[in-house]
């Protein structure tokens, strides 16, 4: 659980313990000289005045001294006046997550993503109208931040449309192990999945009542938790081997992108 303030966001004291290199003031020594230093944490000041505060932040490991203190770190957003409220009782808040880096090789990258209250559990869209949106630090104001967020809050209607395209799809139990199967891809390679044995009725089992169904919604979400968690064992040979959560935030965006990919895919049909 996130260690929140009392209106539900992190305090600046809060976001510096999870990941540091947000306030970095200075930038790598290993920049262009044509390179503009924005702190992210100018960033965050910005989208509060635009009514996003931050729920939650996190930043890779250094692989190099040199980049201790600029590596690669993710905020994570949430206004509390957009909220979609399902007939059903299931409660979602979109969210922005932005990921920056004060080394150079990165400029600042909003990509839309969605909240289940019932699970915790933070999803990332990625369909052709939720391409990220990339601000370079050279030029950055808070007018363009504006028309770029705003530009984003327009296609929130568009995340309805979706979400509710995937509970209208009923799946078959060959096509929910068929999605299973094509899910393991993405923490395995494709000859490692056909290798090694996994139990796919297990990963389709529900972890709490609100995801039981055979609802493309639900199967999906199941799916995605478990992938995520590491919750799920597979046989290698004749050992079991259990799977390890996902706690590099570069690979869990990665891994939701392709999740929520491959699920939409059935929407299509």
């Amino acid at each position: 659980m996130l260690d929140l303030s009392k209106d539900g966001f992190l305090t600046d004291s809060q976001i510096k313990e999870k990941a540091p290199t947000v306030f970095s003031e200075v930038a790598s020594s290993e920049v262009s000289k044509h390179y503009t230093h924005i702190p992210t944490s100018n960033v965050i000041d910005d989208m509060r005045e635009l009514g996003w505060d931050v729920v939650d932040a996190k930043q890779v490991k250094a692989r190099k001294k040199s980049t201790m203190g600029f590596q690669k770190h993710l905020v994570v957003f949430r206004n509390p006046e957009v909220v979609i409220n399902g007939k059903d009782g299931d409660t979602v808040f979109p969210q922005i997550l932005l990921t920056n880096s004060h080394d150079g090789k990165n400029a600042f990258t909003f990509t839309a993503g969605l909240f289940r209250m019932v699970c915790e559990n933070g999803l990332v869209i990625s369909t052709q109208e939720f391409e990220a949106v990339k601000m370079r630090h050279m030029g950055y104001t808070f007018e363009e931040l504006q028309k770029q967020i705003r530009g984003m809050v327009e296609q929130l209607p568009l995340t309805v449309e979706s979400m509710n395209k995937m509970k209208q799809t009923e799946l078959t139990d060959e096509q929910a192990k068929e999605l299973a199967k094509k899910s393991l891809t993405t923490r395995f390679t494709e000859d490692q999945v056909n290798e090694l044995e996994f139990d796919l009725d297990k990963l389709l089992e529900p972890t709490r009542d609100e995801d039981k169904g055979n609802d493309l919604w639900s199967v999906f979400n199941v799916i995605q938790e478990k992938i995520l968690e590491g919750d799920f064992t597979y046989m290698s040979g004749a050992k079991i081997r259990k799977a390890r959560k996902v706690k590099n935030f570069k690979q869990d965006l990665e891994i939701n992108q392709k999740l929520f990919a491959m699920a939409a895919e059935y929407t299509a049909a």
